[in-house]
């Protein structure tokens, strides 16, 4: 909770310096590359045989996306994102920090002059290189050989909203890799997600 605090207390004090990038308009015929920062919030699960429920984390990432068609506004999105990601349930505790690279496909929508609607679908592919579990008062590494794997994958999808430089997603990781090291214990990282950010 206190890691969360701090990311929503400089989330409040950038946004006035996010807001000098307005372009004073946003125009997906006039998009053709692009790069941002991300910041955001999860709420993070390891589903199936061990049914962990949600535990909130942070993001941080860079973007950048690139027109694939002239006559189309379809984008494709990339970048590296740090995030936190696991699942709780009474006194047991999983948490691990990841790097995640996602492959997006966005189409634009033109809402109005200012504001653009993007809805985005695609894989991504993570690493967790640091976590622990926690159970009462015993704790380890989270990737010990009967914890989980450090590889996984999965597919990302939402809708973004951009209104001059800034932006906003909302979305949904699906993941597709059984995570567990135990060979009889199935289980998947998904996650809920809240991104803000800008772009330019």
């Amino acid at each position: 909770m206190k890691k969360l605090f701090i990311s929503i207390m400089m989330m409040a004090f950038t946004l006035p310096s996010f807001c000098q990038f307005s372009s004073g308009g946003f125009s997906l015929s006039e998009e053709s590359l692009y790069w941002g920062a991300r910041f955001g919030i999860t709420g993070a699960s390891l589903n199936d045989d061990l049914d962990l429920g949600m535990k909130a984390g942070m993001t941080l990432a860079g973007v950048v996306g690139l027109r694939l068609s002239e006559t189309t506004p379809v984008f494709l999105e990339s970048g590296l994102y740090y995030t936190e990601r696991g699942g709780k349930k009474d006194d047991v505790r999983v948490g691990y920090n990841n790097l995640e690279v996602p492959f997006l496909i966005k189409y634009g929508i033109q809402g109005t002059d200012e504001i653009a609607i993007l809805p985005f679908i695609g894989p991504y592919f993570s690493y967790a290189f640091s976590g622990k579990w926690k159970v009462g008062d015993a704790s380890g590494s989270t990737f010990r050989s009967d914890g989980l794997k450090h590889m996984n994958m999965g597919f990302k999808f939402g809708v973004g909203a951009e209104y001059n430089n800034l932006y906003l997603e909302l979305g949904y990781q699906l993941g597709v890799t059984n995570v567990s090291r135990v060979d009889k214990i199935s289980t998947h990282s998904n996650a809920l997600f809240a991104n803000f950010g800008v772009n330019f």
